[in-house]
Protein backbone atom coordinates (compact mmCIF):
# COMPACT_ATOMS: atom_id res chain seq x y z
CA UNK A 1 0.00 0.00 0.00
CA UNK A 2 1.05 3.22 -1.14
CA UNK A 3 0.36 5.76 2.02
CA UNK A 4 1.01 9.58 2.24
CA UNK A 5 1.30 11.72 5.41
CA UNK A 6 1.24 15.62 5.11
CA UNK A 7 2.39 16.63 8.74
CA UNK A 8 5.07 14.43 9.76
CA UNK A 9 4.11 15.97 13.54
CA UNK A 10 3.56 13.38 16.62
CA UNK A 11 0.63 11.64 14.58
CA UNK A 12 1.63 11.74 11.13
CA UNK A 13 5.45 10.72 12.14
CA UNK A 14 3.99 7.76 14.79
CA UNK A 15 1.39 6.12 12.41
CA UNK A 16 3.89 7.22 9.10
CA UNK A 17 7.02 5.60 11.07
CA UNK A 18 4.75 2.06 12.06
CA UNK A 19 3.46 1.47 8.42
CA UNK A 20 6.83 2.15 7.02
CA UNK A 21 8.20 -0.72 9.72
CA UNK A 22 5.07 -2.97 8.34
CA UNK A 23 6.79 -2.74 5.03
CA UNK A 24 4.06 0.01 3.52
CA UNK A 25 5.04 2.50 1.06
CA UNK A 26 5.24 5.89 2.98
CA UNK A 27 5.89 9.10 1.38
CA UNK A 28 6.25 11.81 3.91
CA UNK A 29 5.54 15.65 3.29
CA UNK A 30 7.69 17.56 5.27
CA UNK A 31 10.61 20.58 5.47
CA UNK A 32 13.18 22.24 7.70
CA UNK A 33 15.27 20.34 9.74
CA UNK A 34 12.46 17.46 9.81
CA UNK A 35 12.69 16.79 6.83
CA UNK A 36 17.25 16.72 6.96
CA UNK A 37 16.92 14.34 10.18
CA UNK A 38 14.79 12.01 8.17
CA UNK A 39 16.83 11.91 5.08
CA UNK A 40 20.09 11.51 7.26
CA UNK A 41 19.00 9.11 9.98
CA UNK A 42 15.67 8.05 9.74
CA UNK A 43 12.38 8.57 11.61
CA UNK A 44 12.78 7.52 14.92
CA UNK A 45 9.84 6.07 16.91
CA UNK A 46 9.80 6.13 20.82
CA UNK A 47 7.76 3.87 22.87
CA UNK A 48 7.60 2.75 26.10
CA UNK A 49 8.43 -0.83 25.10
CA UNK A 50 10.88 0.67 22.83
CA UNK A 51 12.14 2.54 20.12
CA UNK A 52 12.41 1.36 15.84
CA UNK A 53 14.13 3.57 13.39
CA UNK A 54 12.69 3.36 9.65
CA UNK A 55 13.41 5.01 6.39
CA UNK A 56 10.19 6.36 4.95
CA UNK A 57 10.50 8.55 1.53
CA UNK A 58 10.28 11.92 2.67
CA UNK A 59 10.14 15.32 0.23
CA UNK A 60 8.95 18.80 0.20
CA UNK A 61 7.38 18.50 -2.78
CA UNK A 62 3.89 17.62 -2.89
CA UNK A 63 3.71 16.10 -6.06
CA UNK A 64 5.15 12.99 -3.92
CA UNK A 65 1.79 12.59 -2.91
CA UNK A 66 -0.08 11.87 -6.16
CA UNK A 67 -0.36 7.95 -6.96
CA UNK A 68 -0.87 7.51 -3.09
CA UNK A 69 -3.86 5.70 -1.81
CA UNK A 70 -4.49 7.33 1.22
CA UNK A 71 -3.53 10.35 1.88
CA UNK A 72 -3.12 11.20 6.09
CA UNK A 73 -3.32 14.70 7.13
CA UNK A 74 -2.27 15.85 10.52
CA UNK A 75 -1.55 19.02 10.27
CA UNK A 76 -2.40 21.98 12.41
CA UNK A 77 -5.98 23.37 11.50
CA UNK A 78 -3.64 27.05 10.46
CA UNK A 79 -2.14 24.83 8.01
CA UNK A 80 -4.55 23.78 5.92
CA UNK A 81 -4.94 26.28 3.22
CA UNK A 82 -1.49 25.99 2.44
CA UNK A 83 -1.58 22.07 2.19
CA UNK A 84 -4.87 22.24 0.63
CA UNK A 85 -3.83 22.31 -2.81
CA UNK A 86 -1.94 19.33 -2.72
CA UNK A 87 -4.41 17.40 -1.32
CA UNK A 88 -6.91 18.78 -4.65
CA UNK A 89 -4.18 17.28 -6.81
CA UNK A 90 -3.89 13.84 -4.51
CA UNK A 91 -7.39 13.46 -4.60
CA UNK A 92 -8.25 13.85 -7.79
CA UNK A 93 -5.77 11.65 -8.68
CA UNK A 94 -7.85 9.25 -6.58
CA UNK A 95 -6.75 9.08 -3.38
CA UNK A 96 -8.54 8.91 -0.40
CA UNK A 97 -8.10 12.08 1.74
CA UNK A 98 -8.16 10.82 5.76
CA UNK A 99 -7.90 13.94 8.35
CA UNK A 100 -6.88 13.34 11.90
CA UNK A 101 -7.20 16.73 12.94
CA UNK A 102 -8.60 17.29 16.25
CA UNK A 103 -11.91 19.97 15.23
CA UNK A 104 -15.46 19.13 14.39
CA UNK A 105 -15.78 20.87 11.25
CA UNK A 106 -12.28 19.20 9.00
CA UNK A 107 -14.21 18.17 6.40
CA UNK A 108 -15.82 21.09 5.50
CA UNK A 109 -12.71 23.13 5.43
CA UNK A 110 -11.25 20.76 2.99
CA UNK A 111 -14.32 20.77 0.91
CA UNK A 112 -14.06 25.00 1.04
CA UNK A 113 -10.32 24.44 -0.41
CA UNK A 114 -11.84 22.55 -2.90
CA UNK A 115 -11.08 18.45 -1.83
CA UNK A 116 -13.68 16.58 -2.81
CA UNK A 117 -16.32 15.16 -0.13
CA UNK A 118 -16.50 11.95 -1.81
CA UNK A 119 -12.56 11.44 -0.84
CA UNK A 120 -12.70 11.89 2.48
CA UNK A 121 -12.76 9.18 4.97
CA UNK A 122 -13.14 10.57 8.56
CA UNK A 123 -11.25 9.46 11.32
CA UNK A 124 -9.37 10.99 14.56
CA UNK A 125 -6.56 9.91 17.39
CA UNK A 126 -6.68 9.22 21.04
CA UNK A 127 -3.08 8.97 21.90
CA UNK A 128 -0.45 11.28 23.52
CA UNK A 129 2.38 11.70 20.34
CA UNK A 130 4.97 14.27 19.99
CA UNK A 131 7.47 15.12 17.78
CA UNK A 132 10.14 15.85 20.43
CA UNK A 133 13.29 16.74 18.06
CA UNK A 134 14.08 16.13 14.19
CA UNK A 135 13.10 12.97 13.27
CA UNK A 136 12.06 11.94 16.43
CA UNK A 137 8.33 11.04 17.80
CA UNK A 138 7.63 9.76 20.85
CA UNK A 139 4.56 8.19 22.62
CA UNK A 140 4.12 9.50 25.97
CA UNK A 141 0.59 7.70 26.26
CA UNK A 142 0.36 4.14 27.31
CA UNK A 143 -1.71 4.06 24.41
CA UNK A 144 -2.84 4.79 20.59
CA UNK A 145 -6.43 4.34 19.09
CA UNK A 146 -7.22 5.85 15.70
CA UNK A 147 -10.77 4.93 14.72
CA UNK A 148 -11.76 5.50 10.64
CA UNK A 149 -15.07 5.34 8.77
CA UNK A 150 -17.04 6.91 6.25
CA UNK A 151 -19.04 10.32 6.65
CA UNK A 152 -21.87 9.02 4.78
CA UNK A 153 -22.34 5.51 7.26
CA UNK A 154 -21.94 3.75 3.45
CA UNK A 155 -19.43 0.98 3.86
CA UNK A 156 -15.96 0.55 1.19
CA UNK A 157 -13.51 -1.37 1.16
CA UNK A 158 -10.96 1.58 1.01
CA UNK A 159 -11.99 2.37 4.75
CA UNK A 160 -11.87 -1.54 6.16
CA UNK A 161 -8.51 -2.65 4.45
CA UNK A 162 -6.54 0.76 5.65
CA UNK A 163 -7.51 0.31 8.76
CA UNK A 164 -6.83 -3.45 8.68
CA UNK A 165 -3.12 -2.13 7.32
CA UNK A 166 -2.76 0.36 10.23
CA UNK A 167 -3.86 -2.53 13.08
CA UNK A 168 -1.13 -4.90 11.36
CA UNK A 169 1.30 -2.44 11.74
CA UNK A 170 1.33 -2.87 15.62
CA UNK A 171 -1.36 0.23 16.28
CA UNK A 172 -4.72 0.03 18.15
CA UNK A 173 -7.11 0.39 15.43
CA UNK A 174 -10.48 0.28 14.51
CA UNK A 175 -13.34 0.97 11.65
CA UNK A 176 -16.89 3.12 12.55
CA UNK A 177 -19.77 2.68 11.84
CA UNK A 178 -20.70 6.46 12.53
CA UNK A 179 -17.97 8.43 12.63
CA UNK A 180 -19.31 11.53 13.22
CA UNK A 181 -21.02 10.93 16.33
CA UNK A 182 -17.66 9.50 17.62
CA UNK A 183 -15.83 13.04 16.40
CA UNK A 184 -18.39 15.08 18.18
CA UNK A 185 -17.86 12.36 21.30
CA UNK A 186 -13.85 13.13 20.20
CA UNK A 187 -14.44 16.74 20.26
CA UNK A 188 -16.15 16.94 23.30
CA UNK A 189 -13.36 15.04 25.35
CA UNK A 190 -10.48 17.19 23.79
CA UNK A 191 -12.22 21.06 23.79
CA UNK A 192 -12.85 20.59 27.67
CA UNK A 193 -9.08 19.48 28.31
CA UNK A 194 -8.27 22.61 26.44
CA UNK A 195 -10.22 24.93 27.98
CA UNK A 196 -9.42 24.08 31.50
CA UNK A 197 -5.25 23.39 31.22
CA UNK A 198 -5.12 26.32 28.94
CA UNK A 199 -7.16 28.43 31.54
CA UNK A 200 -4.91 27.11 34.25
CA UNK A 201 -1.98 26.64 32.44
CA UNK A 202 -1.89 23.29 33.71
CA UNK A 203 -1.77 20.01 33.19
CA UNK A 204 -5.26 18.03 34.01
CA UNK A 205 -4.10 16.80 37.30
CA UNK A 206 -4.32 20.15 39.07
CA UNK A 207 -7.94 20.79 36.64
CA UNK A 208 -9.60 17.69 38.18
CA UNK A 209 -8.22 17.95 41.77
CA UNK A 210 -10.26 20.82 42.30
CA UNK A 211 -14.10 21.07 42.70
CA UNK A 212 -14.70 24.36 40.72
CA UNK A 213 -11.83 22.70 38.05
CA UNK A 214 -14.44 20.21 37.81
CA UNK A 215 -17.40 21.92 37.14
CA UNK A 216 -15.46 23.87 34.65
CA UNK A 217 -15.25 20.73 32.52
CA UNK A 218 -18.31 19.44 33.31
CA UNK A 219 -20.28 22.78 32.08
CA UNK A 220 -17.52 22.96 28.76
CA UNK A 221 -18.86 19.17 28.45
CA UNK A 222 -22.32 20.33 28.37
CA UNK A 223 -22.29 23.23 26.28
CA UNK A 224 -20.57 21.13 23.74
CA UNK A 225 -23.55 18.88 23.27
CA UNK A 226 -25.93 21.53 22.75
CA UNK A 227 -24.01 22.56 20.05
CA UNK A 228 -24.26 19.25 18.08
CA UNK A 229 -27.82 19.57 17.90
CA UNK A 230 -29.35 16.03 19.04
CA UNK A 231 -26.07 14.39 17.56
CA UNK A 232 -24.61 13.96 20.97
CA UNK A 233 -27.47 14.07 24.32
CA UNK A 234 -27.47 14.49 27.47
CA UNK A 235 -26.73 10.57 27.99
CA UNK A 236 -23.25 11.37 26.41
CA UNK A 237 -22.27 14.27 29.11
CA UNK A 238 -21.48 11.51 32.23
CA UNK A 239 -19.83 9.21 29.75
CA UNK A 240 -17.56 11.98 28.74
CA UNK A 241 -16.73 13.35 31.95
CA UNK A 242 -15.73 9.96 33.21
CA UNK A 243 -13.09 9.64 30.77
CA UNK A 244 -11.38 12.83 31.82
CA UNK A 245 -10.79 10.39 34.89
CA UNK A 246 -8.93 7.90 33.70
CA UNK A 247 -6.34 11.04 32.14
CA UNK A 248 -3.01 10.52 34.00
CA UNK A 249 -2.07 13.40 36.05
CA UNK A 250 0.82 15.04 34.30
CA UNK A 251 -0.89 15.01 30.91
CA UNK A 252 -1.22 18.11 29.01
CA UNK A 253 -3.76 19.07 25.92
CA UNK A 254 -1.50 19.86 22.78
CA UNK A 255 -3.39 23.38 22.66
CA UNK A 256 -1.66 23.68 26.18
CA UNK A 257 1.69 22.53 25.31
CA UNK A 258 1.39 25.31 21.81
CA UNK A 259 0.46 27.84 24.64
CA UNK A 260 3.35 27.52 26.51
CA UNK A 261 5.74 27.48 23.63
CA UNK A 262 4.33 30.16 22.27
CA UNK A 263 3.27 28.74 18.85
CA UNK A 264 0.18 29.27 16.75
CA UNK A 265 -2.99 27.40 18.52
CA UNK A 266 -6.05 25.98 16.94
CA UNK A 267 -8.49 28.13 18.65
CA UNK A 268 -10.46 28.52 15.95
CA UNK A 269 -11.14 25.31 15.82
CA UNK A 270 -11.69 24.11 18.88
CA UNK A 271 -13.33 26.37 21.55
CA UNK A 272 -13.24 29.17 19.27
CA UNK A 273 -16.03 26.53 17.13
CA UNK A 274 -18.04 25.91 19.83
CA UNK A 275 -18.42 30.17 20.60
CA UNK A 276 -19.22 30.38 16.70
CA UNK A 277 -21.51 27.68 16.96
CA UNK A 278 -23.19 29.21 19.69
CA UNK A 279 -23.69 32.71 18.52
CA UNK A 280 -24.98 30.97 15.19
CA UNK A 281 -27.82 28.33 16.52
CA UNK A 282 -28.39 31.11 19.25
CA UNK A 283 -27.04 28.68 22.10
CA UNK A 284 -25.44 30.12 25.13
CA UNK A 285 -21.41 28.98 25.40
CA UNK A 286 -20.50 31.57 28.38
CA UNK A 287 -17.49 28.91 29.19
CA UNK A 288 -16.20 29.17 25.71
CA UNK A 289 -16.84 32.63 24.48
CA UNK A 290 -14.80 33.73 27.90
CA UNK A 291 -12.32 31.00 27.03
CA UNK A 292 -12.16 32.13 23.39
CA UNK A 293 -11.32 35.67 24.50
CA UNK A 294 -9.13 34.72 27.17
CA UNK A 295 -7.08 33.24 25.01
CA UNK A 296 -7.73 35.45 21.82
CA UNK A 297 -6.05 37.94 23.99
CA UNK A 298 -3.23 36.20 25.58
CA UNK A 299 -1.99 35.13 22.03
CA UNK A 300 -2.73 38.57 20.60
CA UNK A 301 -0.40 40.47 23.28
CA UNK A 302 2.33 37.91 23.36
Amino acid sequence: MHIGIVGAGGIGGFYGGLLSRAGHTVRILARGEHLAAINDRGLEIKMNDGSFVVHPEASDDPATLVGCEHVLVSVKSYSLPEVGPALVAAANAGSSIVPLLNGIDVAERLVKLGVPKASIIGGFVRASLERIAPGVIERKSSFDLIVLGELDHVHRDRTTSLVAAIAAAGATARESDDIPYELWRKFAFIVPMGVGCGLARQPMGPVMATERGRDLIKGAVHEIVAVSQGVLTAEDEPKTFAEFSAIAAPIKPSFLLDLERGRNTELDLLAGTVSRLGKELGVPTPIHDVATAAFEIATTSS
